[in-house]
């Protein structure tokens, strides 16, 4: 194995990728086989200047020599062998951002990364001209709001690009970048894979009369798609990677990509139907679409994938910086008590300890708003921890709070996607449907389907499993459930449902249900206990209607395997329905009946129309 991997090293038979991560600079080499060989790394951060999350060029350039150096270093200790060529190399670092260039090719004004809320007012404006969101952290976002704010810098941009176009253009002396991490910067058309034409129009229009007299188009990097050559690592790029001058010029480079897109493919999620989360300082979930969203959020942003394949991305600008906070404090404290504890064996052991928590975090709140969150409407960072008298404040529900608290903004986007997905029965098209199989089941899903011009062969239905709503968003997506039960119980469970009554989709399937059943031999030869008996149920449903939680509690008691808060949410929904379109309790009406005959009867369920009073009677609940 060492052997073949020495071969590997000298023939060039290996890859170099280098990440620039809001903390961590990685360099990582890998060979033939696709193992990793070296790894070097650098640990940065960046800061606030003057209202301004940046990073400065020396910190760059520091940390992209220290992390190749280690990475070199390890392979000439392990193997033996100084690295003097790669097979290829490629560029990722964090998206978005704003890094504008002269015509000289030098940097306006500092480095304004993805963390800024500052371009509040250019996000609002360019999201309504190009009814297209535009969040606050695009580079198309940074720039107009320089021009809003009327920059002295404006008039001189020539080149605006990202961390990694800006490390991958010093590399090869191209200005060019992957179509993920262009679409960061400005809308992507997903059939052309180049920036949107419309919208590059509308931004010229609303220039005009400005200080930014250049065309848009000129100013943004080339777009490439994955598999593209990026062009070759120079003899300057050679030495600014490697200042011994080891490392020869003339290797291959891929289009440089954002963080987002190189995490798609790592995890093996290019394809529709696919998605990926993204938890370090930001946190975002990355969902390919099958179809565009059919409105603008300003909680999700519109990206692709590195083939220009349509994203829906949540994306916060906060994440683990807070926990990263009181982790530190009890390193500190450890330290201060003498105790050697390193910080992996620390978040280890805080993280098991929050598995302990219980589900609502002991009722206490934290906001860990190191910066700004655009999702929530915060402009500046707020980290804030809060509790009451009778909040349980132990450990393990604090490093609970802290951890769900991370992505409690990202839940705000992941809900809106989930709605956006499901609206009608139009939307079941390539979807699963979970259900009991039976041919009243089919013709239900397929007519309400038909009626909303949806293809009924596009949909799966398969046989339910037995776990219920655990399998929504996995193996299924939709589900035939009974609103006062099934449904009740799911959303106190933490499912958040999107429920169609089906009465909303045709008044036809508005029946009743459930049904008391007798035959009518009964009814014609022992009428009296036929009465007694209804009027029995009837006493009893009146109570449970005048008085729902001594209804569940009278049914807990002889069916304890369910819990009373659950029976008295249910019963609490029940009673308003049991007599919802009746003068009361039990009383029939024809129309319904004659309703669901005729919805039975056109999907070919029963052969023959029948008529209403001879399906029910309400002779025993009016008497």
């Amino acid at each position: 194995m060492i052997a073949k991997t020495k071969l590997d090293i000298m023939d060039g038979r290996t890859a170099l990728g280098i990440e620039f991560g809001s903390t961590r600079i990685k360099a990582v080499l890998i060979g033939s086989d696709l193992v990793p060989i070296a790894a070097g790394g650098f640990e940065w951060e960046n800061t606030l200047e003057n209202g301004i999350w940046t990073y400065s060029l020396e910190d760059i350039w520091k940390g992209l020599r220290v992390s190749y150096r280690k990475m070199a270093t390890e392979v000439f200790e392990k193997y033996g062998e100084t690295l003097t060529t790669i097979g290829s190399i490629g560029f990722s670092a964090m998206m978005h951002g704003y890094m504008a260039f002269d015509k000289n090719d030098e940097l306006l004004v500092p480095f304004r990364t993805w963390r800024n809320s500052i371009t509040e007012e250019a996000e609002k404006q360019l999201t309504e001209i190009f009814q297209y969101n535009i969040p606050q952290r695009w580079s198309i976002a940074h720039l107009y709001q320089a021009i809003l704010n009327k920059e002295e810098h404006v008039s001189e941009v020539r080149f605006l690009t990202t961390l990694a176009g800006y490390i991958h253009w010093q590399m090869t002396g191209q200005k060019v970048l992957g179509v993920g991490d262009a679409s960061g910067m400005f809308p992507i058309e997903t059939e052309t894979k180049n920036y949107d034409q419309k919208m590059l129009k509308q931004f010229s229009d609303l220039t005009k009369g400005t200080a930014f007299k250049q065309e848009l188009n000129q100013v943004l990097p080339k777009v490439l798609l994955a598999g593209e050559s990026a062009g070759n690592l120079t003899k300057e790029g050679a030495y600014l990677l490697d200042p011994t001058g080891t490392l020869q010029e003339g290797i291959p480079l891929c289009p440089p990509e954002g963080d987002a897109g190189t995490g798609m493919v790592a995890t093996n999620s290019v394809r529709q139907r696919t998605g990926n989360v993204s938890a370090g300082t930001s946190a975002f979930a990355m969902i390919v679409l099958e179809e565009k969203l059919k409105q603008v959020h300003p909680e999700i942003d519109l990206v692709t994938t590195p083939v220009g394949d349509l994203v829906a991305m949540v994306h916060t600008n906060n994440c683990s910086s807070e926990i990263n906070a009181w982790v530190n404090l009890f390193k500190e404290f450890s330290d201060a008590l003498g105790l050697e504890i390193s910080g992996d064996k620390l978040y280890h052991t805080l993280f098991e300890k929050a598995l302990e928590g219980t589900s609502d975090c002991g009722g206490m709140l934290s906001y860990g708003y190191y910066s700004g969150e655009n999702i929530t409407g915060m402009n500046e960072g707020r980290p804030l921890f809060v509790r009451t008298l009778e909040s349980k404040f132990d450990l393990a529900n604090f490093m609970r709070l802290h951890l769900s608290s991370a992505f409690g903004a990202m839940r705000i986007g992941m809900e809106i996607l989930k709605k956006e997905n499901i609206k009608s029965p139009k939307d079941f098209e390539g979807k699963v449907y979970a259900g009991w199989q039976a041919p009243s089941e089919e013709a239900v899903v397929k007519a309400v389907m038909t009626a909303a011009k949806a293809d009924f062969s596009k949909l799966t239905m398969v046989g339910a499993d037995g776990s219920g709503f655990a399998s929504l968003g996995k193996s299924v997506d939709i589900q035939w459930e009974f609103e006062g039960w099934a449904v009740t119980k799911g959303r106190m469970e933490g499912y958040d449902l999107k429920y169609i009554p089906l009465r909303e989709l045709d008044e036809r399937l508005d029946y009743y249900t459930p049904v008391i059943i007798t035959s009518e031999k009964m009814i014609k030869e022992d009428p009296e206990t036929v009465q007694k008996f209804m009027n029995a149920v009837k006493k009893g449903y009146e109570y449970a209607i005048e008085h729902p939680d001594a209804a569940a509690e009278i049914l807990s008691k002889y069916a304890p395997d369910y819990d009373l808060k659950f029976l008295k949410e249910s019963q609490k929904y029940l009673s308003s329905e049991y007599a919802r379109d009746a003068d009361s309790w039990g009383v029939m009406k024809d129309y319904l009946w004659d309703n669901y005959t005729a919805f039975m009867y056109e999907n070919k369920l029963i052969t023959e129309k029948i008529k209403a009073d001879e399906q029910y009677t309400n002779e025993f609940v009016t008497k």
